[in-house]
């Protein structure tokens, strides 16, 4: 039965094919699964208004079941909506963030938790995406495995974007979309406390998911001229070529449950910068494969990025560290290899 082929099917919300890390990382997976004799299909809840997608179960169920498929994974971002009528078919977790998310208020938060925590106890297997998130999912009581995001960002990174210092002495990468918790606006308010021959900027993510947030970015933009450069939404590939082409990588995020590009970034040799919050400490040890800051210490994050401006050789040190700390993590393809097992496992039961 092991060696029989396994029909998956997962459950999202919206478009799957959004450039966002849990959508990635899903896409990876089924990209991956002829690889591991296995199909991964998509269904989807529409995006509705928070609670109104529970309205939506009923639907969603019965599309999952016509296609009979011998596992259900359920994304975290929609767990809540099968509180009360869960999948009828053995079901997994795959999950990308703590119950009640990590981009809402405190009513909805409190709300989704209880509803979140209601639909992981009807799952046979919990999967997340880190070790933070796992000890916060053990803390709840839940035995949770570890299936994290593969290091490798993509086969073949698109054409280098040339020299991206711009006559600075180095360039920095920032890969998020422009929302608070990312730290956007710290990064830009440490960055214009540097010398203007220090660094370049480079901003990479979409810039229209928070408007009010958005406003605020640009206005600190429009105030550092070409020391900043936004580049929107880009393909993995071209991401990969951005990766290849800066000296170090920068993100105050405040809430990242894995931190799939503070990875990737060290897979390529740079040292990484942000808040010492979220999964980025599980990554990366101050000192040792990036500069790791008090959460809005903003001079401390300015004080970071001299260093890095400055020191060549620390640049080389940390960034040698972290492609060799990287480089011990699993492949997309290993990843795709546990997470595949996983699902047998469940069949078999």
């Amino acid at each position: 039965m092991s060696d029989a082929h396994l029909r998956a099917v997962l459950v999202t919300l919206g478009d799957p094919a959004q450039l966002t890390g849990g959508y990635l990382f899903h896409r990876r997976l089924a990209e991956l699964a002829p690889r591991h004799n296995a199909t991964l299909e998509f269904a989807s809840f529409a995006e509705r208004t928070f609670p109104l997608s529970l309205l939506d179960a009923g639907r969603v169920r019965h599309e999952v079941e016509r296609r009979q498929p011998d596992v259900v994974v359920v994304d975290s971002i929609v767990a809540w909506c099968f509180a009360l009528c869960g999948p009828r078919q053995p079901s997994a977790g795959m999950l990308h963030q703590p119950p009640g998310g990590i981009d809402f208020g405190p009513l909805r938060t409190r709300a989704q938790a209880v509803l979140d925590r209601l639909a992981y106890r009807q799952l046979t297997t919990i999967m997340v995406a880190s070790d933070s998130l796992a000890a916060e999912f053990r803390r709840w009581g839940l035995d949770v495995s570890v299936v994290p995001p593969g290091r490798d960002v993509a086969g073949v990174p698109a054409n280098s974007p040339g020299d991206l210092r711009h006559g600075r002495r180095i360039a920095l990468l920032c890969v998020g979309n422009w929302v608070q918790r990312k730290g956007i606006v710290d990064l830009l308010e440490a960055f214009a406390l540097l010398e203007p021959d220090a660094a370049t900027l480079h901003l990479v993510g979409r810039t229209n998911v928070e408007p009010a947030y958005a406003r605020h970015v640009w206005a600190l933009i429009g105030r550092l001229g070409d020391r900043v450069m936004v580049h929107g939404a880009l393909s993995v590939g071209e991401v990969a070529a951005m990766y290849a082409a800066v000296d170090a990588f920068a993100l105050p995020s405040l809430k990242e449950p894995f931190g799939t590009v503070y990875g990737e970034a060290m897979a390529f040799g740079l040292p990484v910068v942000g808040w010492r919050a979220g999964n980025l400490p599980f990554l990366a040890t101050h000192q040792a494969e990036g500069l790791l800051v008090i959460p809005h210490d903003v001079v401390g994050l300015t004080h970071a990025l001299r260093r890095l401006a400055n020191d060549t050789n620390l640049r080389e040190r940390l960034g040698k560290a972290a492609k060799h700390r990287a480089l011990e993590r699993p492949t997309w393809d290993a990843v795709a290899a546990m997470f595949f097992d996983h699902l047998r496992a469940i069949r078999r039961r």
